[in-house]
């Protein structure tokens, strides 16, 4: 790891089937949903899930309007897996490349998730990054917990 740059480790138990949790990192609707945290928007351009393949994605402050993008690149994909991909910002201060790389594991409550976020610039404080992967993680079980039937019981 290059000097100056920080790292964050996740792990959450979340109660759903690897597959729904895997699902939703490569569902566009579902990455715009639970991606961005607290007070933001997500929107997705050029998705293309494969590796070598990729999206551009942007956050916007709810409240200013004031936006940041970013590209990912898939580098690694292994359905219910592994998901290994780069970040990188589009504008700002700095033109890093960030590692992010998410593990899902079946277990008997639902799915393991672990992720490392590496290579986080000097200019983002690696406790912001922390802050915004708990408030998006609560977003992701909100989205895949729930079992819901299409139609109601009659």
């Amino acid at each position: 790891m290059a000097k100056g740059k920080g790292t964050a480790r996740l792990h959450r138990i979340i109660k759903a089937p690897v597959e729904r949790v895997y699902k939703a990192f490569v569902d566009k609707s579902a990455l715009e949903y639970w991606s961005p945290p607290y007070g933001f928007t997500g929107s997705i351009t050029n998705m293309d899930v494969r590796e070598g393949g990729g999206y551009n994605m942007s956050f916007t402050n709810f409240s200013t309007g004031t936006s940041h993008a970013f590209t990912v690149k898939y580098v690694e994909l292994k359905p219910n897996e592994r998901i290994r991909e780069t970040d990188t910002f589009d504008h700002g201060p700095t033109n890093d490349v960030m590692t992010v790389t998410a593990e899902f594991k079946k277990v008997a409550c639902g799915t393991e998730l672990t992720i490392v976020q590496d290579g986080i610039p000097a200019e983002i404080p690696v406790e912001f990054c922390y802050a915004g992967w708990q408030e998006s993680l609560a977003q992701l079980a909100y989205l895949v917990e729930p079992e819901i039937p299409d139609h109601p019981a009659e």
